[in-house]
Protein backbone atom coordinates (compact mmCIF):
# COMPACT_ATOMS: atom_id res chain seq x y z
CA UNK A 1 0.00 0.00 0.00
CA UNK A 2 1.83 3.53 -0.90
CA UNK A 3 2.04 5.95 1.73
CA UNK A 4 -0.79 8.46 2.12
CA UNK A 5 0.23 12.17 0.45
CA UNK A 6 0.32 15.27 2.32
CA UNK A 7 -2.65 17.03 4.12
CA UNK A 8 -1.45 20.75 2.94
CA UNK A 9 0.90 21.36 0.49
CA UNK A 10 0.95 25.47 0.28
CA UNK A 11 3.57 26.47 -2.91
CA UNK A 12 4.19 30.50 -3.06
CA UNK A 13 1.15 31.00 -1.21
CA UNK A 14 0.26 34.51 -1.20
CA UNK A 15 -3.11 36.12 0.54
CA UNK A 16 -3.99 39.62 0.23
CA UNK A 17 -6.43 42.32 2.25
CA UNK A 18 -9.33 43.80 0.08
CA UNK A 19 -7.53 46.78 0.60
CA UNK A 20 -4.38 45.29 -1.18
CA UNK A 21 -2.26 45.02 1.65
CA UNK A 22 0.28 41.73 1.39
CA UNK A 23 -1.15 39.20 4.55
CA UNK A 24 1.01 36.31 3.18
CA UNK A 25 3.30 36.59 0.91
CA UNK A 26 5.11 33.32 -1.13
CA UNK A 27 4.81 31.15 1.76
CA UNK A 28 6.40 27.01 0.75
CA UNK A 29 4.71 24.71 3.51
CA UNK A 30 3.98 20.76 3.27
CA UNK A 31 2.52 19.20 6.26
CA UNK A 32 2.58 15.42 6.21
CA UNK A 33 0.56 12.41 7.62
CA UNK A 34 1.65 11.84 11.25
CA UNK A 35 3.35 14.98 11.78
CA UNK A 36 2.60 17.69 14.45
CA UNK A 37 3.29 21.31 13.79
CA UNK A 38 3.12 24.95 15.22
CA UNK A 39 3.20 27.69 13.69
CA UNK A 40 4.45 30.44 15.69
CA UNK A 41 4.90 34.35 15.20
CA UNK A 42 4.00 37.38 16.67
CA UNK A 43 0.41 39.36 16.52
CA UNK A 44 0.61 40.24 12.89
CA UNK A 45 2.62 37.76 11.00
CA UNK A 46 0.44 35.99 9.47
CA UNK A 47 -0.35 32.76 11.90
CA UNK A 48 -4.15 32.69 11.88
CA UNK A 49 -4.45 33.95 8.36
CA UNK A 50 -2.35 30.87 7.05
CA UNK A 51 -4.80 28.88 9.46
CA UNK A 52 -8.07 30.03 7.42
CA UNK A 53 -6.17 28.94 4.51
CA UNK A 54 -5.56 25.38 5.68
CA UNK A 55 -8.78 25.04 6.98
CA UNK A 56 -10.54 26.48 3.78
CA UNK A 57 -11.86 29.28 4.84
CA UNK A 58 -10.36 31.01 1.97
CA UNK A 59 -8.45 30.63 -0.71
CA UNK A 60 -4.82 32.07 -1.60
CA UNK A 61 -4.93 35.25 -3.88
CA UNK A 62 -1.38 33.93 -5.65
CA UNK A 63 -0.17 30.47 -5.49
CA UNK A 64 -1.66 27.87 -4.86
CA UNK A 65 -2.61 25.70 -1.81
CA UNK A 66 -3.93 22.34 -1.24
CA UNK A 67 -5.80 20.92 1.76
CA UNK A 68 -6.18 17.42 2.16
CA UNK A 69 -5.42 16.71 -1.59
CA UNK A 70 -8.27 18.76 -2.94
CA UNK A 71 -6.92 22.49 -4.67
CA UNK A 72 -8.59 25.24 -3.44
CA UNK A 73 -10.45 27.53 -5.77
CA UNK A 74 -11.31 24.13 -7.58
CA UNK A 75 -13.00 22.25 -5.11
CA UNK A 76 -16.52 23.04 -2.99
CA UNK A 77 -14.89 24.67 0.06
CA UNK A 78 -18.26 23.33 2.50
CA UNK A 79 -17.87 19.64 1.32
CA UNK A 80 -13.84 19.99 2.10
CA UNK A 81 -14.29 21.96 5.93
CA UNK A 82 -16.79 19.22 6.88
CA UNK A 83 -13.19 17.25 6.50
CA UNK A 84 -11.25 19.56 9.04
CA UNK A 85 -11.36 20.03 12.90
CA UNK A 86 -11.22 23.08 13.76
CA UNK A 87 -10.60 24.46 17.43
CA UNK A 88 -10.36 28.17 17.75
CA UNK A 89 -12.28 30.83 20.57
CA UNK A 90 -14.52 31.63 17.08
CA UNK A 91 -15.86 28.47 16.55
CA UNK A 92 -16.70 28.17 20.65
CA UNK A 93 -18.47 31.74 20.70
CA UNK A 94 -20.83 30.32 17.98
CA UNK A 95 -22.50 27.61 20.31
CA UNK A 96 -25.50 28.30 22.31
CA UNK A 97 -24.45 29.03 25.60
CA UNK A 98 -26.91 26.79 27.47
CA UNK A 99 -25.86 24.10 25.10
CA UNK A 100 -24.58 20.88 27.20
CA UNK A 101 -20.89 19.86 27.26
CA UNK A 102 -22.29 16.33 25.64
CA UNK A 103 -23.95 18.17 22.73
CA UNK A 104 -21.83 20.83 22.20
CA UNK A 105 -19.45 17.43 20.87
CA UNK A 106 -22.21 15.79 19.57
CA UNK A 107 -23.16 18.45 16.98
CA UNK A 108 -19.98 18.21 15.89
CA UNK A 109 -20.94 14.73 14.06
CA UNK A 110 -22.67 17.18 11.86
CA UNK A 111 -20.89 20.35 11.71
CA UNK A 112 -24.19 21.58 13.19
CA UNK A 113 -24.81 24.26 16.24
CA UNK A 114 -27.86 22.39 17.53
CA UNK A 115 -28.60 18.52 18.72
CA UNK A 116 -32.27 18.40 16.63
CA UNK A 117 -31.52 19.23 13.85
CA UNK A 118 -29.52 16.00 13.21
CA UNK A 119 -30.01 12.27 14.30
CA UNK A 120 -27.75 10.69 16.36
CA UNK A 121 -27.23 7.33 17.33
CA UNK A 122 -25.93 5.36 20.40
CA UNK A 123 -22.22 5.23 19.05
CA UNK A 124 -22.53 9.01 18.43
CA UNK A 125 -23.33 9.41 22.16
CA UNK A 126 -20.76 7.32 23.06
CA UNK A 127 -18.25 8.64 21.08
CA UNK A 128 -18.84 12.16 22.43
CA UNK A 129 -18.77 10.69 26.03
CA UNK A 130 -14.93 9.06 25.42
CA UNK A 131 -13.77 12.48 23.74
CA UNK A 132 -15.08 14.50 26.37
CA UNK A 133 -13.37 11.73 29.02
CA UNK A 134 -10.35 12.13 27.12
CA UNK A 135 -9.84 15.82 27.24
CA UNK A 136 -10.66 15.36 31.20
CA UNK A 137 -14.44 16.75 30.91
CA UNK A 138 -16.50 13.38 31.35
CA UNK A 139 -17.60 15.18 34.67
CA UNK A 140 -19.42 17.46 33.40
CA UNK A 141 -20.91 16.43 30.10
CA UNK A 142 -23.93 17.24 31.05
CA UNK A 143 -23.68 21.17 32.80
CA UNK A 144 -23.86 23.99 30.03
CA UNK A 145 -20.85 25.19 28.63
CA UNK A 146 -21.74 29.06 30.10
CA UNK A 147 -21.09 27.56 33.22
CA UNK A 148 -17.63 25.87 32.76
CA UNK A 149 -14.15 27.67 33.02
CA UNK A 150 -12.24 29.34 30.18
CA UNK A 151 -9.77 26.05 30.44
CA UNK A 152 -12.97 23.73 30.58
CA UNK A 153 -14.59 25.21 27.44
CA UNK A 154 -11.34 24.92 25.37
CA UNK A 155 -10.89 21.58 26.09
CA UNK A 156 -14.29 20.48 25.13
CA UNK A 157 -13.56 22.54 22.10
CA UNK A 158 -11.27 20.55 21.57
CA UNK A 159 -13.08 17.39 22.17
CA UNK A 160 -15.53 18.66 19.32
CA UNK A 161 -12.84 19.45 16.80
CA UNK A 162 -11.87 15.47 16.64
CA UNK A 163 -15.85 14.29 16.97
CA UNK A 164 -15.95 13.91 12.77
CA UNK A 165 -12.83 11.80 12.70
CA UNK A 166 -11.25 14.91 10.64
CA UNK A 167 -8.39 14.15 8.64
CA UNK A 168 -6.58 17.36 9.54
CA UNK A 169 -6.91 18.86 13.10
CA UNK A 170 -6.36 22.93 13.67
CA UNK A 171 -5.80 24.57 16.67
CA UNK A 172 -5.55 28.08 16.54
CA UNK A 173 -4.32 29.94 20.27
CA UNK A 174 -5.77 27.30 22.35
CA UNK A 175 -4.29 28.87 25.48
CA UNK A 176 -4.80 32.33 24.52
CA UNK A 177 -6.13 33.57 27.94
CA UNK A 178 -5.79 30.68 30.39
CA UNK A 179 -4.42 31.02 33.55
CA UNK A 180 -1.32 28.80 34.65
CA UNK A 181 -3.13 25.64 35.79
CA UNK A 182 -5.67 25.84 32.88
CA UNK A 183 -2.92 26.00 30.17
CA UNK A 184 -0.85 23.30 31.80
CA UNK A 185 -4.17 21.24 31.68
CA UNK A 186 -4.73 21.76 27.81
CA UNK A 187 -1.38 21.70 26.93
CA UNK A 188 -1.01 18.11 28.97
CA UNK A 189 -4.39 16.85 26.88
CA UNK A 190 -2.47 18.37 23.36
CA UNK A 191 0.49 16.39 24.63
CA UNK A 192 -1.74 12.84 24.62
CA UNK A 193 -2.97 13.70 21.45
CA UNK A 194 0.54 14.25 19.94
CA UNK A 195 1.87 10.88 21.12
CA UNK A 196 -1.29 9.44 20.00
CA UNK A 197 -0.57 7.56 16.49
CA UNK A 198 -4.26 6.88 15.66
CA UNK A 199 -4.80 11.35 16.00
CA UNK A 200 -5.32 13.24 12.99
CA UNK A 201 -2.17 15.38 11.50
CA UNK A 202 -1.82 18.53 13.94
CA UNK A 203 -0.90 22.04 13.36
CA UNK A 204 -1.50 24.44 16.50
CA UNK A 205 -1.09 28.21 16.03
CA UNK A 206 0.54 29.97 18.76
CA UNK A 207 3.24 33.33 19.69
CA UNK A 208 3.94 31.67 23.49
CA UNK A 209 6.26 28.34 22.61
CA UNK A 210 5.53 27.31 26.45
CA UNK A 211 2.10 26.42 25.07
CA UNK A 212 4.09 24.17 22.93
CA UNK A 213 3.55 20.60 23.44
CA UNK A 214 5.43 17.38 23.70
CA UNK A 215 5.15 15.84 20.94
CA UNK A 216 4.89 18.35 18.76
CA UNK A 217 7.69 17.61 15.16
CA UNK A 218 7.73 20.00 13.35
CA UNK A 219 7.70 24.54 13.44
CA UNK A 220 7.09 27.05 11.04
CA UNK A 221 8.11 30.43 12.12
CA UNK A 222 6.40 33.99 10.61
CA UNK A 223 7.35 37.26 10.60
CA UNK A 224 5.12 39.68 8.88
CA UNK A 225 3.64 37.59 6.70
CA UNK A 226 6.85 35.14 5.24
CA UNK A 227 8.68 32.67 6.16
CA UNK A 228 11.56 32.84 8.56
CA UNK A 229 12.16 28.85 9.02
CA UNK A 230 9.86 25.64 8.63
CA UNK A 231 10.73 21.98 9.49
CA UNK A 232 11.61 19.23 12.41
CA UNK A 233 11.34 21.42 15.40
CA UNK A 234 15.17 20.76 16.49
CA UNK A 235 16.38 22.31 13.73
CA UNK A 236 13.90 25.39 13.63
CA UNK A 237 13.35 26.04 17.36
CA UNK A 238 16.51 27.95 17.91
CA UNK A 239 17.36 31.46 19.33
CA UNK A 240 19.19 32.78 16.72
CA UNK A 241 15.67 31.85 14.52
CA UNK A 242 13.21 32.90 17.34
CA UNK A 243 15.10 36.46 17.16
CA UNK A 244 14.19 36.75 13.49
CA UNK A 245 11.20 35.67 14.18
CA UNK A 246 9.91 38.03 17.16
CA UNK A 247 12.38 40.73 16.09
CA UNK A 248 14.67 41.03 19.07
CA UNK A 249 17.30 39.56 20.72
CA UNK A 250 16.06 36.20 22.16
CA UNK A 251 17.15 33.05 24.49
CA UNK A 252 15.97 29.57 24.34
CA UNK A 253 15.85 27.09 26.75
CA UNK A 254 14.57 23.37 26.85
CA UNK A 255 13.28 21.05 29.58
CA UNK A 256 11.00 17.98 29.97
CA UNK A 257 10.09 18.01 26.27
CA UNK A 258 8.82 21.76 26.93
CA UNK A 259 10.41 25.21 25.37
CA UNK A 260 10.71 28.78 27.24
CA UNK A 261 11.97 31.75 25.68
CA UNK A 262 13.00 35.24 26.97
CA UNK A 263 14.59 38.50 25.84
CA UNK A 264 17.95 39.51 26.57
CA UNK A 265 17.43 42.89 25.36
CA UNK A 266 14.76 45.51 24.86
CA UNK A 267 12.46 46.08 21.50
Amino acid sequence: MSAPGPVVVARAAGLRAPTGATILERVDWRVEHRERWTVLGANGSGKTSLLRLASAQTRPTSGTVDVLGCRLGRTDLRELRRRIGVASISVSEQLRPMLSAHDAVLTARHGALEPWWHDYDADDHRRADELLDAMGCGAFRGRPIVTLSQGERQRVALARALMPRPGLLLLDEPAAGLDLPAREALVHRLALLAADGEAPPMVLVTHHVEEIPPGTTHALLLRAGTVVAGGPIEETMTAPLLSDTFGLPVKLARRDGRWTAWSTGGV
